[in-house]
């Protein structure tokens, strides 16, 4: 299954003209939805059912009232998204230690990662806790898919004036983030250069290549045996990236896969996916290695294993 998740299924559609329609007019938008709610809940079961109700919710829609369909569903779905994720940020309060969100694979899901890119990295992902749900939401719509203020205004029944505001407030909270993209292929080459040093037992020799206040955060989730807190500075960073190969991943397979846009590493363990490591490169020194080890954010990496 690609990160766009179930289809939604009308047995009627082929009978019903109008539901076809119907049909048809939300599977054309229906990438562009499961990303605005991605985007904003970074777990893919949560925005697939942001995605559905607003399915649910276009079927009971008098449609022949709808001027723009596309219109319709985005502003259904990104209120949807913004009630779910004030119900997502009450349960992380009490997540099993640090917490990452979930990645999803672009190389079997291109259209996710078609608009802007760096709304859709996990590093940006994660930064994106600071905001407010409706900061998110504009956030989202504007920096991810390019949408007009006035349309944002529409779609969260604000002002444009108060929708820039909203905007001006999410990219102070964020902060600055690199200014020019790292290569995809800088990342793939420092990855490779992670797991060399893995392999030959030294790596204190990837030293070279983190910032001095590089930070591992690893997800377990609670769900498997993993730090709950986050590591900080080079040598408690190097110190644990070596504890966790020689203890857990150093007998699994190492493969290159694809996670938001960005080039990661999925471990193997025993035939199934057991971590997920990506790196946040600034300047050429890697400044955040995100470790997924939960396996319920790992399923989407589960059928190439």
């Amino acid at each position: 299954m690609t990160a766009g998740g179930r289809v939604p299924r009308n047995p009627g559609a082929l009978d019903d003209p109008e539901g076809a329609g119907a049909l048809d007019a939300f599977l054309a938008v229906r990438p562009q939805l499961f990303g605005i709610a991605y985007r904003m809940l970074g777990d893919v079961a949560e925005a697939e059912d942001v995605v559905q109700e607003a399915w649910i919710r276009w079927q009971g829609t008098d449609r022949a009232a709808v001027r723009n369909p596309a219109a319709f569903l985005t502003t259904v779905t990104t209120r949807l998204a913004i009630n779910a994720a004030t119900s997502a940020r009450a349960r992380r309060e009490t997540y099993v230690g640090p917490w990452l969100p979930e990645p999803v694979d672009t190389s079997g899901d291109p259209a996710l990662g078609a608009e802007r890119a760096e709304a859709l990295e996990l590093a940006t992902l994660l930064l994106m806790e600071r905001l407010s749900p409706v900061e998110r939401a504009v956030y989202v719509l504007r920096e991810a898919f390019g949408y007009p203020y006035r349309r944002i205004a529409d779609i969260l029944d604000v002002t444009e004036a108060g929708a820039r505001q909203l905007a001006r407030r999410a990219r102070e909270r964020l902060g600055t983030r690199e200014a020019v993209p790292v290569d995809p292929g800088e990342r793939r080459r420092l990855l490779d250069e992670l797991v060399a040093a893995a392999h030959e037992g030294d790596l204190p020799r990837f030293e070279r290549y983190l910032a001095d206040d590089v930070v591992a955060r690893p997800d377990g989730g609670g769900r498997v045996h993993a730090s709950r807190v986050e590591l900080v500075g080079l040598a408690r960073v190097s110190l644990f990236l070596d504890n966790v190969w020689r203890k857990y991943w150093d007998a699994g397979e190492v493969r290159a896969v694809e996670a938001n846009g960005l080039p990661a590493i999925v471990v193997d363990v025993e035939g199934a996916p057991f971590a997920l490591v990506s790196l946040d490169v600034v300047d050429g020194r890697v400044e955040h290695v995100y470790i997924q080890v939960n396996p319920d954010k790992l399923r989407g990496y589960a059928a190439a294993a």
